[in-house]
């Protein structure tokens, strides 16, 4: 009688979701990417859901420490989170993270990779980058959003591909890496267009290649790495979710809202303005996704 009592008080529920605020997890600081693409979301959600959704930032770990805390939330609806790249990354380096631990609600941005430098840099040129890196291997310091995550990968990635030797240095978000580049406290940057174009549209970095398969909107005078002689295309992207099991209504509730979000005028505009690519696919779509990118980056691994 008990477990029936439950059963009918979680469809109650259900049906009249959401009935309260709800929390957004974002695995990197306020100011990066990844915090600008989930304040979007949030913000056009809020209008459809009728009820506010507040950003939290819990930060550490390339993404470890927020996926984390999303997985282990009650399987509510309250808590909901921007899934990165690094979900399909983070299992292969020891993490108990992987896409089937989430419950995917839909894809809604990829974002290529950029290298810049301090707008004082010596380096002018990707070719004068790259010929520094090969004359003194392994003391040329680029920063990323953490260990394990996208961007170090991504500087790993141009590495093997131009035969150089980097080393990286981790923060905890693409903002705090991007601020470490224009401060000086690194030789260059390795982060998401989002995160280096504002920087370089003031003067405080100078992008010396986009890792797309072709230039970006947002920057149509930063070459790609392949016309700069280096075959590479790498970035991250974005998906939304929350914890496994959660039940069906609320799924489909919170997949709509996210869906009709991620297509808004204003989301697209913000997005594309960034640098990055606006999607808005199903869960079907996005969870078959990262679970490819999780076999892909298996390979890798090894």
């Amino acid at each position: 009688m008990t477990a029936c009592a439950n059963r009918g008080g979680e469809e109650t529920s259900s049906a009249n979701y959401p009935e309260k605020d709800l929390t957004l997890v974002v695995h990197a600081g306020a100011g990066g990417g990844s915090d600008l693409t989930a304040r979007t979301l949030a913000k056009e959600m809020e209008s459809d859901l009728g009820k506010s959704i507040v950003v939290e930032n819990r930060t550490g770990g390339g993404g470890r420490v927020g996926l984390t805390y999303l997985k282990d939330r009650p399987a509510d609806g309250y808590s909901i989170g921007f899934i990165p790249v690094e979900v399909s990354m983070l299992g292969h380096q020891g993490a108990d993270i992987k896409p089937d631990q989430y419950t995917i609600l839909g894809q809604v941005m990829n974002a290529p990779a950029t290298l810049s430098v301090p707008a004082n840099s010596p380096y002018k040129t990707f070719d004068e980058f790259i010929a520094a890196a090969k004359a003194a291997p392994g003391t040329i310091t680029v920063s990323n959003s953490g260990a394990g995550a996208i961007w170090e990968a991504a500087t790993l990635a141009l590495g093997d591909a131009a035969g150089v030797t980097f080393k990286p240095v981790p923060y905890d978000g693409g903002a705090p890496a991007v601020a470490a580049g224009v401060s000086g406290e690194v030789n260059a940057v390795m982060a998401g267009v989002s995160e280096s174009g504002a920087a370089a549209k003031d003067g405080r970095l100078r992008i010396l290649a986009v890792m797309a398969p072709e230039r970006v909107t947002a920057l149509p005078d930063v070459p790609t790495a392949k016309e700069l002689g280096v075959d590479l295309v790498v970035g991250g992207w974005g998906l939304m979710g929350a914890p496994a099991n959660l039940p069906s209504e609320v799924k489909q509730r919170l997949a709509d809202a996210v869906k009709k979000a991620a297509s808004s005028q204003t989301f697209k505009d913000v997005m594309t303005k960034a640098g990055n690519t606006p999607m808005a696919t199903s869960p079907d779509e996005a969870a078959a996704f990262a679970q490819s990118e999780f076999d892909r980056f298996g390979e890798i691994y090894k």
